[in-house]
């Protein structure tokens, strides 16, 4: 099946100019929910488990889209999703506030959530993680059909204890849901394809801004606005740097001024409209052209990128992928980015494949299948070079190879 051609949300010149919000899905959100809520109860019964507790607020979101200051309660055990294999959605919220799970068919009931961690609960913490437990072995005992088994995707030994002591036995949810998302329905790569063209109209802003004398934290700034005033979340990560800040890579955006000639490079990481991630790197030259070794290591890094694209086929195995990539020269072999090629829907996911020199400490088993989406990653920068570039496209695998999501023109002049 191809998917492509049905990707675009809508006309980019008219979204720049303003005349075109993500107010409304371009698709049928409903049945969006229902196919995920479907792979992963697909997922419970592979492993057969009863059900799941999930209290990763991202896995909420796929669970049942139904979202309350998804950032703030990432850090708090406040909010939670229990799906039973063969039975009910029970949304566990901060709150009572059932009007933010209007309208959506998936959640078969609201709850408020009986919050346990210490900030909330001080010393009382004992007594609220008893009567959550309490809720939760009741619903396994209800809908488990004798099964006691619980997968969770993370929580405090304070909330597993008691659950054991009611005579479940806990298994990894992290598992049971990145593998329900990491194949994509035709919806879903709408819902994508419309935060990758946000992103790239924030990248755009950035581009016309990036002059001598911005700071990191201004130019960067320009991609959050662009995201956000276009019906985008947030943005996971804060990876851009300028000049001598870009070797080694992962410094994050600073209040340092940006020179003429400076190397500027940066990884998005943005959770656009519908909460879809759009992660793709890009490298520019403030002002003037690129010096011949800026040149030199661009031209590696998206040598790196084409070739990798071009290896990867459905049916594959992540080790013949991982040997098939394209072998990096050794004066940038140290500072290399840490892997080839990582999974991508809500945010970063399943798979993360390894260079192949490190495949037997690092790498695992598994294989490419069709409607997986990818990013291929690069990074190529030394001490000698003073300066490194990072390049990354985020790709849609297809019976004929991968098909490219992210269209934000590379340096082709450069090569």
């Amino acid at each position: 099946m191809n998917l492509y051609g049905n990707l675009s949300c809508g006309n980019v010149a008219a979204r720049q100019h303003g005349a075109m919000e993500y107010t409304e899905a371009p698709v049928d959100i409903d049945k969006v929910r229902r196919y995920r809520l479907e792979r992963i109860q697909a997922q419970l019964r592979k492993h057969d488990y009863a059900g799941i507790l999930l209290f990763d607020q991202l896995n909420c979101r796929y669970a049942c889209d139904a979202t309350n200051m998804q950032v703030w309660c990432s850090h708090y055990e406040t909010r939670c999703v229990f799906i039973a294999t063969d039975g009910p959605l029970i949304l566990f919220d901060y709150g009572c506030y059932p009007h933010l799970a209007e309208g959506i068919p998936t959640i078969d009931e609201y709850r408020v959530n009986t919050s346990f961690y210490f900030f909330t609960a001080g010393n009382r913490t004992r007594e609220k993680a008893e009567n959550f437990a309490d809720d939760i072995a009741d619903l396994i005992n209800t809908h488990g059909g004798g099964n006691k088994r619980l997968a969770i995707d993370r929580l405090s030994y304070t909330g597993c204890e008691p659950l054991l002591n009611r005579g479940l036995s806990i298994h990894d949810g992290l598992e049971v849901l990145e593998l329900a998302r990491v194949i994509k329905s035709e919806e879903e790569l709408v819902l994508m394809q419309c935060a990758i063209d946000v992103c790239e109209i924030g990248i755009g802003k950035m581009r016309a801004a990036l002059e001598p004398g911005i700071t990191e934290n201004a130019l960067w700034a320009k991609l959050h606005e662009a995201n956000v005033s276009l019906g985008g979340e947030w943005i996971e990560t804060r990876l851009l740097s300028s000049g001598p800040r870009t070797y080694p890579w992962f410094r994050e955006s600073s209040m340092r001024v940006i020179e003429r000639g400076d190397m500027v490079s940066f990884d998005t990481d943005l959770i656009g409209p519908y909460g879809y991630c759009a992660d793709m790197s890009r490298s520019w030259v403030c002002g003037d052209k690129p010096t011949d070794q800026q040149r030199r290591i661009y031209a590696f890094a998206y040598e790196q990128i084409q070739h990798n694209k071009s290896v990867i086929k459905p049916g594959m195995t992540f080790r013949e992928v991982s040997d098939a990539a394209w072998e990096i020269p050794s004066a940038f072999s140290d500072t290399k980015y840490g892997s080839l090629i990582h999974g991508v829907g809500l945010a970063d996911e399943y798979p993360n494949i390894k260079h192949i020199g490190v495949y037997d400490e690092k790498g695992f088993d598994g294989v490419i299948e069709e409607n997986m989406t990818l990013c291929v990653e690069s990074y190529i920068g030394s001490e000698n070079a003073g300066e490194g570039v990072k390049l990354e496209e985020q790709v849609l695998v297809t019976k004929e190879g991968v098909r490219q999501l992210t269209r934000y023109p590379m340096e082709m002049d450069w090569l």
